[in-house]
């Protein structure tokens, strides 16, 4: 028999667009990301979005593309009568984690120009390249629209 407690799960009111942010009691709060949401409603799921224009050509450089790629969510969410606080998780998968790191100043500007404070579950992978071959970043996401 386990003398190991579960975790006491400290869970933050529900915000306007019916979200709530999961954050176990007693651990760091996290800066950028959430450690998990909980959501009801219509789920909008982009694909991998990378940052290039409607005529597929690509920003020059990672921040530049990481702004496109935000800003093409935007309007993807927007189709699909989301909004960016109905986030409830992006998973970014860049090419060089070095670079990523070495932008974050940078990128956390851009993110908030883009969607605003809210930080929705997060995760951040680096691969050995994407389909398009001169692509820094492409990045998944998911909305919960309340109904």
């Amino acid at each position: 028999m386990s003398t190991t407690k579960a975790p006491t799960l400290a869970v933050v009111k529900p915000d306007e667009a019916g979200l709530r942010v999961l954050q176990p009691s007693g651990w760091p709060m996290p800066k950028g990301y959430a450690n998990g949401i909980s959501a009801e409603g219509r789920i909008v799921v982009t694909g991998g979005v990378i940052g290039w224009d409607e005529n597929e050509k690509l920003a020059d450089g990672f921040v530049a593309q990481v702004r496109q790629a935000l800003a093409n969510i935007a309007a993807i969410l927007a189709e699909g009568q989301a909004r960016p606080e109905h986030l409830v998780r992006l998973t970014w998968y860049v090419v060089d984690m070095d670079e990523y790191l070495g932008n974050l100043k940078d990128l956390g500007r851009i993110y908030r120009e883009i969607f605003g404070s809210h930080y929705p579950a997060m995760a951040l992978v680096q691969v050995v390249r994407l389909v398009e071959k001169a692509a820094r970043v492409e990045i998944e996401a998911t909305a919960v629209v309340p109904r």
